[in-house]
């Protein structure tokens, strides 16, 4: 798990909204697709997520995503946090948009944006777009 100590309210609400952030990833493309959903399963349960509440933060963040305007909404809580989740976090939201073998410029601009809010370096960022297009290529 990568909290410190924190109740279980806080850490759910931590975890919707790192869902709804990549869910947002997801679609800016307007393209939602199993492989997306499944790279973002994947990352939940990395992160510490129970299997069987799964479905039920997708649903929640789903609700959060479509509501909500803007990604600031998602990023206050996670800029906070270890660096190591915030590149944990980057690092499936980049598999995400790169899922389908190439980003257009609203995944770049969202990356972009994100990495800022995020308060992540561009070499950083630039040696996870790398490991992530190498990995696509096996």
């Amino acid at each position: 798990m990568f909290f410190k100590k924190t109740d279980k309210k806080e850490e759910n609400n931590f975890i919707v909204k790192v869902c709804a952030l990549l869910i947002h990833a997801a679609k800016i493309d307007e393209n939602y697709t199993l492989k997306e959903k499944e790279i973002i399963k994947k990352t939940l349960i990395e992160l510490g997520t129970n299997e069987e509440n799964l479905d039920q933060i997708l649903i929640s963040a789903e609700k959060i995503e479509s509501d909500s305007n803007q990604i600031l909404t998602f990023t206050k809580k996670i800029k906070n946090l270890d660096q190591i989740v915030k590149i944990r976090t980057m690092e499936s939201l980049l598999k995400i948009i790169y899922s389908d073998g190439k980003s257009d410029i609203y995944e770049a601009n969202l990356i972009t944006r994100l990495s800022g809010l995020l308060y992540l370096d561009n070499k950083l960022l630039g040696d996870l777009k790398n490991k992530i297009k190498s990995n696509l290529k096996k």
